[in-house]
């Protein structure tokens, strides 16, 4: 049973809501949906901004649970609590994890949160392309913090993709003076540039074949802005006089996936943050990776410790994102936020604002 159907057998209010119901990345359609009923510990959320997110466009990921209400990148207001809630009240001003994890099992007591079972299977209800969403009692408990009043609804919708990027410089043990390439200079290539400046790396290089997102990545703080399409290895090696220590590939391409192995240095990282497709694979070169001393990590999720630290980041002005919005969408206007994501061309955070 889904958490639509499950919504819809629940006791409580019968009104309507407004939800951008997901079909594949070119037939997104607005339907009406009960609002969903909340039951001890639970809360109500509105919706106030809702960040498209780039793995809501991966069609090859969704489509095979479509028809859904994507959406994970919320802030909103508390519309109201069930019993037993405590340290939470209506009007109360949040962002909300959709993904937590459950602190016991051996792989959180280890810190690696991200294969918990349950941070896997947990979710609000139904979705963040919505007016309303059930807040689960475990994602209020461990997922939902208060966005400081100089933290907007549409900044709060960072707080989770940069809590992503957060954990992937934890797990990869940044320090400050690394240099840095980014490969991708989509939304989260942009956030691990920004990142990378606020905690003091040395020189920052990033990628894209879109020249808009080339001039993004130099306002973010990049040194040099390459195009994808040159050799990037030999380029990094002329501006920085070797390879870099941090390789971050924020894309899925073989291209890139050979740039960012050619362009790390001896004894280096390289962080897999865009994942291949179920089955997808690449022919490493293991002796030049044993030789060098190379290391390959992935990263993904962003659990409640670095959702905090991304929070704090935001509110303290460490690392700036709103002027990554390029286009407010209302509901309605779902359809064209999903095409212009998926396009990838002058866009960078697409934020719906179901309010609107």
């Amino acid at each position: 049973m889904g958490p639509l159907q499950d919504a819809g057998r629940r006791k409580g209010d019968s009104r309507p809501l407004k939800a951008a119901v997901y079909y594949n990345n070119n037939d997104v359609r607005v339907e009406e949906r009960p609002v969903p009923a909340i039951g001890p510990g639970e809360a109500l959320v509105r919706i106030e901004a809702s960040g498209i997110c780039g793995s809501d466009v991966m069609e090859w990921y969704r489509i095979k649970k479509a028809p859904l209400v994507l959406g994970h990148e919320i802030a909103g207001t508390i519309e109201k609590t069930g019993p037993g809630v405590k340290g939470f009240k209506p009007g109360d001003r949040v962002t909300v994890a959709h993904h937590v994890p459950c602190n016991t099992c051996r792989y959180c007591l280890a810190g690696n949160h991200s294969v918990c079972d349950t941070l896997r299977s947990t979710n609000f209800d139904p979705g963040g392309f919505c007016e309303f969403v059930r807040v689960p009692a475990i994602n209020l408990d461990r997922g939902t913090f208060i966005l400081p009043d100089n933290v907007s609804f549409e900044d709060g919708t960072f707080v989770e993709p940069l809590g992503c990027v957060v954990r992937a410089f934890r797990v990869a043990r940044f320090s400050p003076g690394m240099s840095v390439l980014v490969i991708g200079s989509g939304m989260s290539g942009l956030l691990h540039i920004r990142l990378a400046r606020a905690l003091g790396a040395g020189k920052i290089a990033a990628t894209d074949i879109n020249n808009f997102r080339l001039d993004s990545a130099t306002r973010s703080g990049a040194d040099l802005a390459l195009d994808a399409r040159t050799d990037v290895p030999a380029k990094i090696r002329e501006a920085f006089g070797r390879p870099v220590d941090l390789v971050i590939i924020c894309a899925a391409s073989d291209s890139a996936i050979t740039q960012g192995l050619k362009s790390v240095d001896r004894g280096g990282t390289v962080i897999f943050f865009a994942p291949k497709e179920p089955g997808g694979t690449y022919p490493l070169p293991l002796f030049d990776l044993w030789r060098d001393n190379i290391t390959i990590i992935n990263s993904y999720a962003s659990p409640p410790y670095e959702t905090l630290v991304a929070l704090e980041l935001i509110a303290s002005g460490r690392v700036r994102v709103n002027d990554l919005i390029t286009h407010r969408l209302g509901l309605d206007e779902a359809q064209e936020g999903f095409r212009l994501v998926a396009g990838a061309g002058e866009s960078i955070k697409v934020v719906i604002v179901p309010q609107r």
